[in-house]
């Protein structure tokens, strides 16, 4: 185990896999630790991946002040694991919820990121809206599939407001290209993963400004990519390439048949796509 310190003190820590010059990794949830992140279906073997765990997750420290949770607040921890790194500029790749802070990291200090890659995120900071209707039409496509009817009946109830802890946990298989074993285990391994409390206060009043943050990325002259699943209702493919619209200039890539976790489902096409953008 790696470890850095925060600015308020918190000990941080981190797992480095692979040779290379590094790539930080910022794990969703929001507020889970990296370990479900893997070695991102091999794409160590091209990078050296840089998985930190966020504070009061994993195997890093639970802070003081839990307000220190809310996403704004955690670019601190980022911009202090970079100098650990003893880097001038990062290339930075985030997945899910960590999409925001990595763009609230890349609004604040654009100096400082070298490449930006966002693999089906979150777009909570920049306000791109995902309806219902978005993410029905998605699931559409799983028609075919022997769990549909009962994970589409649950879809259903969450997006008409009366969600469940038994509708979440049906609509499951739809976060993977294949609900096969592989795609049970992973689910399985996550449970417990995630600070609750934590997740609670990252998206706190105060800690988005979709505005300042829409005109910051207008201004970001990284090279930045953008990676959806065909099939992904968190983020589905139309929301990915408007979110992709408010960078100068963005490569959007949709990967067929993928869902939430792009590694899983076609390692070799995930690696061939990112490896090429980080270079």
């Amino acid at each position: 185990m790696n470890v850095y310190s925060a600015p308020d003190g918190t000990v941080l820590a981190y797992r480095a896999l692979g040779a290379g010059s590094p790539v930080v990794c910022l794990p969703g949830g929001p507020m889970q630790d990296a370990d479900y992140l893997g070695d991102l279906g091999g794409l160590g073997a091209h990078r050296r991946l840089v998985l930190p765990d966020p504070r009061g997750t994993g195997r890093s420290a639970t802070p003081q002040d839990s307000a220190s949770y809310r996403c704004d607040r955690l670019v601190a921890d980022v911009e202090a694991l970079r100098e650990h790194l003893g880097l001038d500029r990062l290339d930075l790749l985030a997945h899910c919820a960590g999409a925001n802070l990595a763009v609230l990291y890349a609004a604040r200090h654009p100096e400082r990121v070298s490449r930006l890659a966002l693999i089906t995120p979150s777009t909570r900071a920049v306000a791109v809206e995902i309806t219902g209707r978005a993410r029905m039409e998605t699931a559409r496509l799983r028609a075919d599939e022997p769990w549909f009817g009962p994970a589409f009946a649950a879809l259903e109830a969450i997006v008409a407001g009366e969600a469940t802890d038994a509708a979440w946990q049906a609509v499951t298989p739809f976060l993977y290209g294949r609900w096969d074993a592989a795609a049970q285990a992973h689910h399985a391994a996550q449970e417990g993963r995630r600070n609750d409390t934590a997740a609670a206060v990252h998206g706190a009043e105060g800690a988005f400004d979709p505005e300042a943050t829409r005109a910051a990325l207008a201004a970001l002259d990284a090279p930045v990519f953008l990676l959806a699943g065909e099939l992904d209702l968190n983020t589905p493919p139309g929301a990915v390439a408007e979110f992709a619209a408010l960078f100068p200039a963005a490569t959007l890539v949709v990967q067929p048949g993928a869902g939430h976790f792009p590694w899983l489902d076609d390692a070799g096409a995930f690696v061939t796509a990112t490896a090429t953008f980080l270079g």
